[in-house]
């Protein structure tokens, strides 16, 4: 089943489950669970305080909201992030979804708690006839891209 849920360390701070913007919007607005500063030219974890359920041949692709982007010289660190399935309820983090926010810009940026940071949007993908996946996932962000 597709869902978000708050993970276990924020149950009680009043972390909101993401909605759209609109009716015709594709992706969920995901909101900074606390306070953060993003150091000019500089890289900030921003906890969400949520993770997300996933069926089987999809993920989540997660985007920068243009307006911080634009306006504030922010984007995630990494780009695109994209969200596993298999992430969520990992023994590491609960497979809570922190945003690597990348400071573009000359001066530190304060993002408040609350405020919406960026937007999931769940794709399916594809395999090849022969998959072959590595052993399943042990830790949290960015586990599966270690050596």
């Amino acid at each position: 089943m597709r869902r978000f849920e708050v993970v276990s360390a924020y149950r009680d701070r009043g972390v909101a489950l993401p909605r759209r913007g609109t009716p015709g919007s594709a992706g969920y607005d995901l909101a900074a669970a606390e306070d953060v500063v993003v150091p000019a030219g500089g890289v900030a974890l921003v906890p969400t305080g949520l993770k997300v359920y996933l069926p089987p041949g999809e993920f989540l692709a997660v985007f920068i909201r243009s307006g911080l982007a634009v306006e504030r010289g922010l984007g995630l660190a990494n780009g695109v992030a994209v969200i596993d399935a298999d992430y969520a309820d990992n023994p590491a983090n609960e497979g809570h979804i922190l945003l690597a926010v990348h400071n573009r810009g000359r001066e530190a940026v304060t993002i408040r708690r609350g405020e919406r940071v960026a937007q999931g949007v769940f794709l399916p993908f594809a395999l090849v006839d022969e998959d072959r996946p590595g052993p399943p996932r042990r830790g949290g962000l960015g586990s599966t891209g270690r050596v």
